[in-house]
């Protein structure tokens, strides 16, 4: 892999471009991944393309999958005239997914409340004083009647969230975890689980019980991190999600919109996913739900704008990864939600509670695909944490057996 100096397109006042929302053409990039000659002639297309008008968004909607994207990159993608960024993150969607083809999903809580860390997003803290009141891990017969339900209701890939910092101590509880995703997995179903920091050898057992995933969010920049947690560092998230990837999981790691953060903050966050070893399988795009008693209780909600935007950018530098349109879709209509499956948002939470914050009530789910015509993503049980190119293969549980 080679990296190449960024492009600086020097315009005089009198002929400067403009790639979107009044904001100048500063840097463009440029990779010998793009699959050009010589480096020159590269350049040369680049500016040309910029010369004729051409936004972030088109230059960057073709060409090979990359992990050298550079932040000035992606921040002239996200600056992108909006319906210009919106047309060409359809395109690249189309062009790696049925456009159709949603992906449900059921997120349960099996161990809810009493959390050590201290994120100020979330009412699980023990730190803060809200309504969610700490509870003990829910017992085999309970998640797995929610699992067949989840089934019986169209969702294909089953999450467990444990309200831990990491899964060390906890050995009775993750003997009952790693046997919850055998036996779920047995169902023909995808599973997921969030459970904190893993180790190595806690993620190997993950993998050897059939784990399709491992939900581990990084949640906003390296830069606006401390101000949102500080009881986990951001090299300590990045640490178990190399460690999933390491033993063959899938990752799904996204971040949440709405924390405070400024625009290039969301910019740093999708830089640091696309420039990862291998992208995530799945990105989960997670709009702020303000909860009292939380230090984020009076953020104002995110408008589906910022969303589509979010959606739109992941969608074009991680074009084969799966876009979760997350938490807060609850306050966003039918048509803003169309908006972001247009834009290549492929799968949602259904169900009435995301762990412990409300969601669309399925009924509601229910007509918006009908009216949209969409139709449900079936599972896809060989993946792994490699989107951009390895061979690690989920294709079955090693204990698949004991499913039976």
């Amino acid at each position: 892999m080679h990296s190449l100096a960024a492009l600086r397109v020097l315009a005089k006042p009198a002929g400067q471009l403009f790639v979107g929302r009044g904001m100048p053409i500063r840097t463009l990039s440029n990779s010998a991944f793009r699959g050009f000659a010589t480096v020159e002639s590269k350049k040369t297309e680049d500016s040309q393309q910029a010369k004729s008008g051409l936004s972030a968004a088109a230059i960057h909607s073709s060409g090979p999958l990359r992990n050298d994207w550079t932040r000035e990159e992606i921040q002239s993608i996200y600056d992108s005239p909006f319906l210009d960024l919106l047309f060409h993150a359809a395109k690249v969607h189309r062009e790696n997914f049925n456009p159709r083809e949603v992906q449900q999903c059921t997120l349960l809580s099996i161990k809810t409340g009493g959390c050590s860390e201290d994120c100020a997003y979330c009412p699980q803290s023990s730190r803060h004083t809200t309504e969610v009141e700490a509870s003990k891990m829910l017992e085999r017969d309970i998640v797995l009647e929610a699992a067949r339900k989840a089934k019986d209701a169209g969702s294909t890939r089953f999450c467990m969230g444990a309200a831990w910092r990491e899964v060390g101590g906890k050995k009775s509880n993750f003997k009952n975890v790693l046997n919850y995703v055998t036996e779920i997995r047995g169902m023909g179903m995808e599973v997921c689980c969030t459970l904190g920091m893993l180790d190595e050898s806690q993620a190997k057992a993950l993998k050897n019980a059939g784990l399709t995933a491992y939900n581990h969010n990084l949640d906003t920049s390296r830069e606006y991190y401390s101000k949102i947690i500080t009881t986990r560092t951001y090299d300590e998230r990045l640490e178990t999600i190399a460690r999933a990837r390491e033993a063959g999981i899938s990752v799904c790691s996204g971040g949440i919109i709405g924390l405070g953060e400024t625009e290039e903050d969301r910019v740093g966050l999708l830089t640091t996913l696309s420039t990862l070893p291998a992208h995530p399988e799945s990105v989960p795009v997670n709009a702020l739900l303000a909860v009292k008693g939380t230090p984020l209780e009076n953020q104002e909600p995110v408008n589906v704008w910022d969303m589509v935007r979010m959606i739109s950018t992941a969608r074009i530098i991680m074009p084969k990864s799966m876009v979760r349109l997350s938490a807060g879709r609850v306050r966003f209509s039918q048509p803003e939600q169309a908006l972001c499956f247009f834009a290549g948002a492929n799968s949602i939470f259904t169900g009435d509670k995301l762990l412990t914050t409300p969601n669309n009530e399925f009924t509601d789910d229910q007509l918006m695909f009908q009216t949209l015509g969409l139709v449900p993503k079936p599972p896809k049980f060989e993946q792994s944490s490699c989107s951009g190119g390895c061979s690690h293969s989920d294709a079955e549980p090693k204990h698949a057996d004991a499913a039976n």
